[in-house]
Order: structure tokens, then C-alpha cells, then sequence
């Protein structure tokens, strides 16, 4: 696991992976290349790239095909969601504060 924060429902997710990469530069400071999808799209890959230097590679479904897409890199994504949802504590949130739901995500 590389970062974790955990924010309000209320902040946008493109603010909350701001939050996630300026942890992130704390502690990974030889990372390059960061798989994002389509959510992140906008003026967030240029930011990343201003300020450390990280390329943003978003990966999305092509337009044209309709039905299920293998994505590159996804499935990463998908299965560290799915380890997650596995563990009773994290399938609902119990906490009050943000950093004990992050601490129970690493835990």
C-alpha cells in the first residue's frame, strides 16, 4: 500500500487525490507514474507534473465499444478494493475520525 487518507463524503474526489499525492511525495520520493481513471481527468495530471514531476496516466474505457473492457492496470485497483471489502470493519464505517478509518485501512 503506498498512501491513505480518508476524507468527507463532502470533498470532490479529484481534492481528495490532491490530499493523496502530497502524502504521497512524503514518503515516495522516486515515483513516476500513477494509473488514475477517468474520474481524475482534468487539471490534476498537470498538477502532479508541476510539482513532482509524476505523470498521471489516465485509463479509460473506449467510447466506441459497448460491454465489458479489460483496462490495464484496473484490475490492481479492483482487487485491492475487493481484499478490503472482505474485512468486516472496513464494510462499514464505524469511526469517528478520518485517521482511525485510516489506520484500520492499513491495519
Amino acid at each position: 500500500m503506498l498512501t491513505v487518507v480518508v476524507h468527507s463524503a463532502g470533498l470532490q474526489d479529484r481534492e481528495g487525490a490532491r490530499l493523496v499525492l502530497q502524502r504521497a511525495a512524503q514518503l515516495w520520493t522516486r515515483l513516476l507514474w500513477i494509473g488514475a481513471d477517468g474520474g481524475y481527468n482534468g487539471t490534476l495530471g498537470t498538477w502532479a507534473w508541476k510539482q513532482w514531476g509524476w505523470f498521471l496516466a489516465i485509463v479509460k474505457r473506449d467510447e466506441k465499444r459497448s460491454g465489458w473492457q479489460l483496462l490495464p492496470h484496473r484490475w490492481i485497483v479492483e482487487r485491492t478494493f475487493a481484499w478490503l471489502d472482505r474485512c468486516r470493519r472496513l464494510s462499514k464505517d464505524y469511526e469517528f475520525h478520518p485517521r482511525t478509518s485510516e489506520t484500520w485501512v492499513r491495519v
